[in-house]
């Protein structure tokens, strides 16, 4: 089922992330993660890309049983910063010929050793190549409520943003945030520059101090204090951090959807026992 088509349903739905593993020889451990994941019936699973499109074949076959063996709509991630265009249209065919009809394109990390492809400048190029490709295509695109690391400022990457929903996204799903009130100001900021596409908040339940040292780190998201203060009292005793880190992004959760948000994606980190006590925690809320 294409995503675009879950979103025009008029009730909450939650959506969960996992990531392939770096080497073969870890699939069958991702794989039983993801089952547990879709066992649990979200409304669907995306499935990242690894960096510089090394685990590219591994997010096809992992995307593949998510749908073909376990009956969840699925989204494979696709990046473009290191890949040449006859590559992408080979991962597409392969996303195609699983009968995948969903992809998530994005440009993707600059790879540690530098080493670019210039046929994409531009997550909006490889947008334009996929829908030029595959017309039929549901196609969903990465934001930042807090802007690009790497932008100069919030207003131009929004600019960008225009530019990559015009090349044919369907959809948006942003970058984990922690305040809520960052990402209801965004929408505001999108919507005048045009943006009207449906826009998935991306919510990541944090369990260990380390995990969010680490994101803040690669992302540059903003902390604030409420949840700081979770930290500083429970991250050091790992069973009461796990607790706290899944009650906030429930809470998260809740608030978003009490404003008019129906639709989430949580970065779930292949932890199916995280992603099931958030889904028990809403139990009510979603119905």
């Amino acid at each position: 089922m294409k995503i675009s088509e879950i979103l025009a349903q008029d009730k909450p739905t939650i959506s969960f992330e996992v990531f392939p593993p770096k080497q073969a020889s870890g699939l069958e451990t991702v794989k039983a993660a993801a089952g547990a994941i879709a066992a649990l019936t979200p409304s669907f699973m995306s499935v990242t890309y690894g960096a510089a499109g090394s685990t590219s074949k591994l997010t096809v076959e992992v995307a593949s049983d998510i749908k073909n063996l376990h009956g969840v709509s699925v989204m494979p991630h696709l990046t473009c910063v290191a890949s040449t265009r006859e590559h992408v249209s080979d991962i597409l065919t392969q996303i195609r010929e699983n009968g995948i009809d969903n992809v998530m394109a994005l440009r993707g990390d600059i790879p540690q050793d530098g080493i670019v492809c210039h046929d994409y400048t531009h997550a909006s190029d490889l947008v334009a190549d996929i829908r030029s490709q595959a017309p039929d295509i549901c196609i969903g695109g990465a934001c930042y409520p807090e802007g690009h690391i790497e932008s100069p400022n919030k207003n131009l990457d929004i600019d960008y943003l225009k530019l990559k929903v015009d090349a044919g996204c369907d959809f948006l799903t942003t970058q984990m945030f922690f305040d809520n009130n960052i990402f209801y100001n965004f929408l505001y900021r999108i919507k005048d520059k045009g943006i009207t596409v449906p826009v998935l908040p991306g919510v990541m339940p944090v369990t260990t101090a380390r995990q969010l040292s680490r994101s803040v780190a690669l992302s540059g998201t903003n902390v604030p204090e409420r949840f700081r203060a979770i930290v500083d009292k429970f991250g050091s005793d790992p069973d009461a951090m796990r607790r706290a880190g899944i009650i906030y992004a429930s809470e998260q959760i809740i608030d978003l959807i009490a404003n008019g948000v129906n639709h989430i994606h949580v970065y779930s980190m292949n932890k199916p026992d995280v992603a099931g006590e958030i889904l028990t925690n809403l139990k009510e809320i979603l119905g």
